[in-house]
């Protein structure tokens, strides 16, 4: 669709929308809550609890009969300013509403939730076509005891990770680099700890994750393949709370303390104890993280005394400076440190170097909000994030030293204006400026060779956006626009996004979702042992050349803005707690580099700029058995081509990321605090490139095949987790957890690429995880 038929069908369903919003508000009249109460007791089959003083005087409109239960007691709560509490299935207290915070209206109320508990607790999808997770009240999923972040997301139909870690998630076929991650509104260039195999964000002290595949809000920019939204508590509730947890990785701690009726300080901290005892699940990891690097690939020489660990510190400061003004501050500290030593005997003498990677992701961010009216609210926030990746690498036989460098420096500002007429019509708009400053040093000492390239972008972007939702929650419209300026280039992008839903007989809901985006900053790959193979990916910029420049000894080649188009279409049914969903969509995405998808054939040094197209469709069935149990089945199929004019004659070939198959099988148990979970995970194996026949091939380089032209065995995973909850005094309350990863020990390859050595052609196979059991215990207070 051309952007001209884009603007078209926006106002075709902008109008539609104000047209059902009419038509739905005729002949609505109040009435008594205490008639509406007896009408709904009968109607759903509960019982309402209630002092008469707190429902006198009190009207409200009769919900309509197509609500569920909670979207009905969501409508009354916004018209009477009562609290409806389900205390369970069947009974529903009525008390008076908590004296509300100056912002409390920006709060996402439950009239926007279409399923709760998708998959587990904690998990809710939205019907702007987004999903919610909240750590807090999360469930369990198979292969996890704790919500680890970036693991929990990989449940979703069309976002998996090609090589299981958290730094190499997948989302509808895109690379990693081309998600958003945003913690507290901060934007973060570093997911893992552990090198990929572990989240880097405590999911202790986080509140809220919004994941959005498409049909993202105009605020974001970036994040061409998806956005997720980590939100800390942002309310002081003046409730002490604080936990601590081991398991066979790490130790952590988080505490929520209220110093005052105004402050409240929020901390976390995590620390592997990998480096002070090992485990079995420390073992597997560092198998599957260090398997193809240069601390197990030297055949000259020993690597010992490695030395492993990683910690995150968080912190947020809270201060209402009245209610009406409220001042937050964030900080954030991530984290990853290894170093060996490599041995190797020269002329009878035995010598040693010591060789090191560190990585870190250090933010800080101020924002300041404004409650103008109980309608107008502002946001004023200011951040730096700074990302280090650092190596040095010493090669004793070929006595050489190499430093390798990565830096990011992204400082932001951003202004976000909100206002919300009522619970139907909101108006969301604000600016956003980004300086990013990126560099990469090479240092070699034998020969002797530097290389140092740092550069510059400047943005700023505008947004504005409108919400609409029906009275009824019948039809939900968010349609807005975001517009990029990048000064360095002169170059304006203009981004069309679009949410759109609407209910029909009763328990159908079809959903449509749209966005153009852009993205100037990516990874890539130049070498694949650069930094000791471990992160072999390097953060650039966007250079808007078109053709390669050789300046002394640095060769820039030709980076492009990164820029997205797509489209999805779905159909919801959602009944007595049984979900049949199916989504359809078309994602493409022009500017990507070879060098930005880690080709390992015949383009591993060849650079050039071309495109990828994802064709596909996600069904998902769920059925939920009361609060007890929940099992679902979901099937993901895509078509993911690239084409770069320069390569195969010009002609498609299969996305590196291109999984045409994916099923996932699960199913969780609840029985008091005892939880339970198991599922299967299979996908068709990914592209790979065979060698050409031995007997033509040179003794200096490998003939290939056509490129991704085969595929790897498929891929099958089993997983099981269990947890349970103890009372340990009246404050305090303890988990128990255990899982086993991969429980049938299936060894999946997950990756191959060919190699010289000493004239014959290797192959290099990656393993997945082993069988890996974890065990953890926590206690609340």
């Amino acid at each position: 669709m051309n952007r001209k038929g884009f603007h078209s069908f926006f106002v075709f369903l902008f109008f539609l929308n104000i047209t059902l919003l009419s038509s739905q508000n005729v002949q609505k009249e109040k009435q008594l809550l205490s008639s509406v109460i007896s009408t709904l007791e009968t109607r759903y089959n509960v019982s309402f609890s209630y002092a008469d003083k707190t429902i006198k005087d009190k009207k409200a409109m009769l919900p309509n009969k197509s609500l569920s239960l909670e979207e009905a007691l969501e409508l009354l709560k916004e018209e009477t300013k009562l609290d409806f509490e389900l205390l369970d299935d069947r009974f529903i207290a009525i008390k008076f509403a908590k004296k509300k915070k100056a912002n409390s209206f920006r709060i996402q109320n439950l009239e926007e939730v279409y399923i709760t508990n998708f998959l587990t607790t904690g998990l809710t999808k939205l019907n702007d076509g987004s999903i919610t997770i909240k750590p807090e009240s999360f469930g369990i999923l198979p292969g996890l005891i704790e919500p680890d972040v970036l693991q929990t997301i990989q449940a979703l139909p069309g976002v998996l990770s090609t090589d299981e870690t958290v730094s190499n998630i997948n989302v509808r076929g895109g690379t990693h680099d081309q998600n958003l991650l945003l913690w507290d509104g901060i934007k973060m260039y570093q997911s893992g700890h552990f090198f990929g195999l572990i989240s880097a964000f405590n999911p202790y002290i986080t509140k809220t994750i919004n994941v959005y595949k498409n049909g993202s809000s105009a605020k974001y920019g970036d994040g061409i393949s998806s956005i997720i939204d980590m939100q800390l508590p942002d309310d002081i509730d003046n409730e002490f709370k604080a936990g601590v947890g081991l398991n066979f990785i790490n130790a952590d701690g988080f505490a929520k303390i209220p110093l005052s009726n105004k402050t409240e300080l929020q901390i976390s901290s995590r620390r592997s104890v990998t480096d002070l005892i090992e485990t079995a699940t420390y073992d597997q990891y560092f198998k599957r993280i260090f398997e193809d690097s240069d601390f197990n690939n030297n055949r000259n020489s020993i690597s010992q005394n490695e030395s492993f660990y990683f910690y995150d510190i968080t912190a947020k400061l809270l201060f209402d400076i009245t209610e009406k003004d409220k001042l937050r501050f964030n900080f954030l500290n991530i984290n990853n440190m290894f170093d060996y030593d490599e041995q190797s005997t020269i002329n009878d003498r035995t010598e040693a170097l010591n060789s090191n990677l560190s990585q870190q992701n250090l933010s800080v961010g101020l924002s300041y909000t404004r409650d103008w009216t109980n309608q107008l609210s502002t946001t004023l926030q200011a951040y730096a994030s700074n990302y280090n990746l650092d190596a040095t690498n010493n090669d004793v036989i070929n006595n050489q030293r190499l430093i390798q460098e990565n830096r990011v420096n992204d400082r932001a500002f951003k202004l976000d204006i909100n206002y919300e007429h009522n619970y139907q019509l909101k108006f969301n708009s604000g600016y956003q400026l980004n300086e990013v400053g990126i560099s990469n040093l090479e240092d070699v000492n034998n020969p002797n060779f530097k290389s140092f390239v740092k550069n510059v972008v400047k943005s700023h972007s505008i947004y504005a956006e409108t919400s609409l939702l029906s009275y009824g929650a019948q039809t939900k419209l968010n349609l807005g626009a975001r517009l990029n300026y990048l000064d360095k280039f002169n170059m304006v992008f203009v981004e069309p996004r679009l949410s759109f839903s609407q209910r029909f007989l009763n328990d159908f809901r079809f959903e449509i979702l749209g966005e153009y985006k852009s993205q100037f900053t990516s990874q890539v790959i130049d070498l694949q042992n650069d930094f000791l193979g471990i992160e072999k990916r390097r953060w650039i910029l966007s250079n808007n050349n078109t053709e390669v420049i050789i300046e002394g000894n640095q060769t820039i080649y030709p980076v492009p803005v990164l820029k997205s188009k797509q489209i999805s279409a779905g159909i919801h049914f959602n009944k007595n707690k049984f979900l049949i969903s199916a989504e359809t969509y078309i994602k493409k995405v022009d500017g990507i580099t070879t060098r930005s998808q880690g080709f390992q054939n015949q383009y591993q040094f060849v650079h050039s700029i071309g495109s990828y197209k994802i064709t596909g469709i996600d069904v998902l069935l769920n059925k939920q058995f009361d609060n007890v149990a929940s099992t679902w089945i979901s099937y993901s199929f895509s078509r993911n081509n690239y084409l770069f004019p320069d390569l195969n004659n010009g002609n498609e070939f299969p996305n590196n990321n291109d999984i045409r198959h994916a099923i996932t099988f699960a199913g969780t148990y609840t029985q008091n605090n005892f939880k339970l979970a198991l599922g299967i995970n299979w996908n068709s194996g990914i592209p790979t490139t065979y060698p050409a026949d031995q007997n033509n091939q040179s003794n200096i380089i490998i003939n290939y095949q056509s490129p991704n032209a085969e595929n790897l065995d498929d891929y099958l995973r089993t997983d099981f987790s269990a947890t349970y909850s103890f009372d340990i005094s009246r404050t305090s309350k303890a988990t128990i957890g255990a899982s086993v990863w991969n429980v049938l020990n299936r060894k999946n390859i997950i990756n191959e690429y060919y190699t010289l050595i000493e004239d014959n052609i290797e192959p290099v196979r990656n393993e997945s995880l082993g069988i890996t059991p974890n065990v953890s215990f926590r206690v609340h207070f």
